[in-house]
């Protein structure tokens, strides 16, 4: 709280302060303000000796602090000192609860005279300490656009990730859909309604992660064949592609993962027939290692397709010649295909005398193995980024 009295002493004070600090000199100016404002009132305002001192006393050391106020945080504090509920001028509006109406009326008129005054000298020393502390946080926050900019190193797409796109682009160019399914399947989907009944020999090959008896990661992309078809309702044609995650008990080695990435096609319509298979995966790798590449087909087993066949590429690294890449033979698997079991189509709702369909699976990984010469699958799992940085601009 301020106290109040001595203004004639604390006036001088100020004003020789003035004289001997430039910095002060804004104390002396706002007590000449004031002499000047008390010079144009009235003098027979009706106030006597005693509440008239009380008043200048309160005005001038009010406007004296005000002046020496530096900041926006000392601003706030002489407004709550000076203007607020406990301050001197808030305790005598109080205390006129025990003045006579006419000392009231004539006190009010004073007190609010002086607050209207000091409230526009407060606002006004507000704007200027605003314009101050503007500048010198402009001052601080300046950036130099002269300067060189800092090098922000882009990243780029994983090679698996890569591949898929770069099949997606080649099947959808072809009139295949991209479609995806759920990672955790049922073994319904995953195994029984692909020809794979619980006691079938074939499930040995897929030993997978079971989540209950019922549930359990899906051991490939095949469970969208019939889920597809399930949603087509017996309409033809149907040609999709589904690329996902799939999940095998596999040993990690370097051509093995537990998991890996497969992209499986589905096409089912009628007349469709084995030379349609064939066509369709020779310009698939015609788009995705060459014109010259050729691809040949070798009996296999699935079990839920029939025919069924392994799919060989003229090897990437020989061309064909024999090399350690594909043990001299030439030749290097790619991926598995056949025709569409009758009994898958027929368990999915599709009449197996008259619409017929293929399929085919291959790992995204091994594609990308080829595609870049990687040795080692486990090199695309360990985000080892003197290894992925390599793929910036393949």
């Amino acid at each position: 709280m301020l106290r109040y009295g001595w203004v004639d002493e604390t006036t001088t004070a100020f004003t020789q302060m003035a004289r001997s600090n430039s910095s002060d000199r804004r104390v002396a100016s706002l007590c000449c303000e004031v002499r000047r404002l008390d010079e144009r009132r009235e003098e027979d305002d009706g106030l006597s000796d005693t509440w008239r001192h009380e008043l200048e006393a309160i005005r001038e050391q009010a406007m004296a602090s005000l002046a020496l106020a530096s900041d926006s945080k000392a601003l706030n504090d002489w407004r709550v000192e000076v203007l607020g509920k406990k301050s001197a001028l808030g305790q005598m509006s109080k205390a006129m609860g025990g003045l006579t109406p006419e000392d009231r009326r004539v006190l009010g008129e004073a007190l609010n005279r002086i607050r209207q005054e000091l409230e526009q000298a407060w606002r006004s020393r507000q704007a200027e300490i605003e314009a101050k502390e503007k500048a010198l946080r402009l001052e601080r926050e300046r950036i130099d656009v002269t300067l060189p900019g800092r090098h922000v190193p882009l990243g780029a797409m994983h090679p698996i990730s890569r591949v898929i796109e770069e099949i997606e682009d080649i099947f959808v160019s072809l009139g295949f859909s991209v479609v995806e399914g759920p990672e955790v399947e049922t073994d319904h989907y995953n195994f029984e309604l692909l020809n794979i009944p619980k006691d079938h020999p074939a499930r040995d090959m897929q030993d997978t992660f079971y989540l209950t008896d019922e549930w359990l990661l899906r051991t490939h992309t095949s469970p969208m064949q019939v889920r597809t078809m399930e949603r087509m309702r017996g309409r033809t044609p149907i040609r999709v592609i589904v690329p996902g995650r799939v999940y095998r008990r596999d040993e990690d080695d370097a051509t093995h993962s537990h998991q890996f990435t497969q992209i499986e096609g589905l096409v089912v319509d009628e007349g469709i027939r084995m030379s349609d298979l064939k066509g369709t995966l020779e310009a698939f790798a015609k788009a995705l290692f060459g014109p010259s590449q050729r691809v040949r087909l070798r009996p296999s087993y699935f079990p839920f397709t029939e025919p069924s066949c392994e799919v060989d590429l003229v090897c990437v690294s020989c061309g064909g010649s024999g090399c350690r890449m594909c043990k001299g033979t030439g030749w290097i698997e790619i991926l598995g295909a056949g025709m569409v079991h009758p009994r898958v189509l027929d368990m999915s709702g599709y009449d197996s005398a008259r619409y017929t369909g293929f399929a085919f699976g291959l790992g995204a990984e091994r594609i990308a193995m080829l595609r870049y010469g990687i040795s080692d699958i486990r090199m695309l799992y360990q985000n080892d980024l003197r290894f992925l940085r390599q793929f910036r601009h393949a």
